[in-house]
């Protein structure tokens, strides 16, 4: 580490390198794990329509608050001490918004809003140093400082109003969040994210998510007697996160920066960007639904709203999935796309015909369309029977 160390453009010629996430990267996640099992706890405690909306409403901006300190890692990452202490920001704003998530629609919610605000200002802060030392960049360290910062004003003045004022705000502040890299898409093609970290680091995301499932089944067996149900019942929820883990990170790759490179199209990054957005709140939302049902009465049929979440969460996983195979965001084939549309179908249809069927019933039926899903692919990698066009 040096003391001062200007921030440096990480990308284009001279760092096509393989790039990793930095031990410092992997310290901020940390924050985010808190922040996503305040989340799972949420939804565990308001298991209804409203409830799953409000879960939404709140875990986006803890997403978007990742995403951003990411996208500025990935192009301007530098290695002294006002870029760790504008990290140690960061975290403290993330650690803020998670210990405000459990009542951040009522009597928390402004100081949610304050929260993620003051961590976008850290991120403008950062757009500014970097655009004041690289000349090159400013175009588009401008523009997203401009952009960030009108959203952050919108959450700081949100704070101070009554509902209803106070969400049409928050919806504001993030359509204007999300245009911005929109908006700023001829700028981005200048200067494209590094193509083997940024897949990585949303790898690491996924992970996150991916472990909260798991966190859900040990605390669902952990409260329950022991009962062979249960237990099987887990072992059903354990393959169910590993053939999600299975299907994502087997297709992972930097595709899209790459094809973004070469055919001058930015639409594929920020395909990729947003349609990670459902997919990490499915495999969140399916780890609540795991837990819970796990914690049902082995004996009685599975709750409606129960059976619900955990076939919608996963079927919204595999829709996403699909999304990125048909536009070649992550492996583009045909086969695998239809793969993953039936199995939303299937498990949609699970939801609508299961009714009545026993908590370990459910749960088999759905890790039964998960694996499906691994075992297609495994079939379709194995060298005697590989597609020679990955496009069939």
């Amino acid at each position: 580490m040096n003391f001062l160390e200007p921030p440096r453009l990480r990308i284009g010629k001279g760092n096509e390198e393989e790039r990793r996430a930095t031990w410092l990267e992997l310290f901020y996640d940390l924050v985010f794990v808190v922040a996503v099992s305040q989340l799972a706890h949420y939804l565990h405690e308001h298991i209804s329509l409203s409830g799953l909306m409000g879960f939404v409403v709140l875990f986006i901006p803890v997403w978007w608050s990742w995403i951003g300190t990411t996208f500025y890692a990935n192009r301007f990452d530098s290695d002294d001490v006002a870029r760790r202490l504008l990290v140690g920001l960061h975290m403290a704003t993330a650690a803020a918004m998670a210990v405000n998530i459990h009542h951040g629609l009522d009597k928390t919610a402004a100081g949610f809003a304050i929260s993620y605000a003051l961590g976008r200002i850290v991120l403008v802060i950062e757009y500014i140093r970097a655009g004041h030392h690289i000349p090159g960049a400013r175009p588009l360290t401008n523009r997203f400082a401009t952009g960030f910062a009108i959203a952050a004003v919108c959450w700081l003045v949100s704070a101070f109003l009554p509902s209803p004022w106070r969400f049409v705000l928050w919806g504001v502040g993030l359509i204007i969040d999300f245009a911005t890299p929109i908006t700023a898409s001829k700028l981005q093609l200048q200067l494209p994210p590094h193509p083997s970290h940024l897949p990585e680091r949303f790898g690491l995301f996924t992970i996150i998510v991916l472990g909260e499932a798991v966190i859900a089944v040990v605390d669902g067996v952990s409260q329950k007697n022991w009962q062979i149900s249960t237990a099987m019942t887990a072992v059903l929820g354990l393959c169910t996160a590993l053939s999600l883990w299975w299907v994502y990170f087997d297709n992972l790759g930097g595709t899209p920066i790459r094809r973004t490179q070469t055919e001058g199209r930015a639409v594929l990054i920020n395909i990729w960007l947003y349609t990670h957005l459902p997919l990490v709140i499915g495999i969140a939302a399916a780890g609540v639904a795991v837990e819970l049902v796990l914690l049902s009465n082995p004996e009685v049929a599975l709750p409606d709203d129960i059976r619900w979440l955990l076939c919608g969460s996963l079927a919204l996983c595999y829709l996403s999935l699909a999304v990125l195979h048909r536009l070649g965001v992550i492996l583009y084939c045909k086969i695998r796309t239809k793969y993953r549309l039936g199995a939303a179908f299937v498990l949609l249809a699970i939801a609508f015909l299961s009714k009545g069927l026993l908590p370990i019933a459910v749960m088999g039926l759905v890790t039964l369309v998960c694996v499906v899903q691994v075992v297609q692919d495994v079939s379709q990698s194995r060298p005697t029977t590989r597609l020679v066009d990955p496009e069939i």
